[in-house]
């Protein structure tokens, strides 16, 4: 029996978000394994808040930000560029599969993009073991 993995994608109010909302109005199809959590911007993303929900269940985390020089605070995303590829390294550090973290960058006007990052890491994360699972 396969489970349905699950996917917690933290999303930029200003860009992603509104990408993530342009997809659905245009009713493209994604899978539903994501649950989205709105961020102020992508660079409030703290590796802990990252590490504290894989270890609350979740197999696959996204952070999903404006692209770079489209911050609604300028800078945050450059903070994300910068911290999420350390994280990386320290999930492999730790033990956790890199690849359970992905970065992107979506823009409002983006809802193709957006359902088609969704579709991607969804059909990545589901070849892989349950997280639960790699931490035994």
């Amino acid at each position: 029996m396969t489970t349905e993995p699950k996917i917690i994608g933290f999303l930029c109010n200003w860009c992603s978000y509104r990408g993530a909302d342009g997809a659905g109005m245009a009713r493209l199809k994604y899978p539903p394994n994501i649950k989205i959590i709105r961020v102020p911007c992508s660079g409030r993303v703290s590796p802990e808040l990252v590490l504290r929900t894989f270890r609350e269940g979740a197999d696959g985390v996204m952070v999903l930000g404006c692209h770079i020089g489209d911050c609604h605070y300028s800078t945050g995303n450059h903070r994300t560029a910068k911290r999420m590829p350390l994280l990386k390294k320290l999930l492999e550090y730790t033990g956790i599969d890199s690849e359970r973290l992905y970065i992107n960058w979506v823009s409002a006007a983006e809802g193709e993009k957006f359902a088609s990052v969704i579709r991607d890491f969804t059909e990545k994360i589901s070849t892989l073991p349950p997280f639960r699972e790699t931490m035994k």
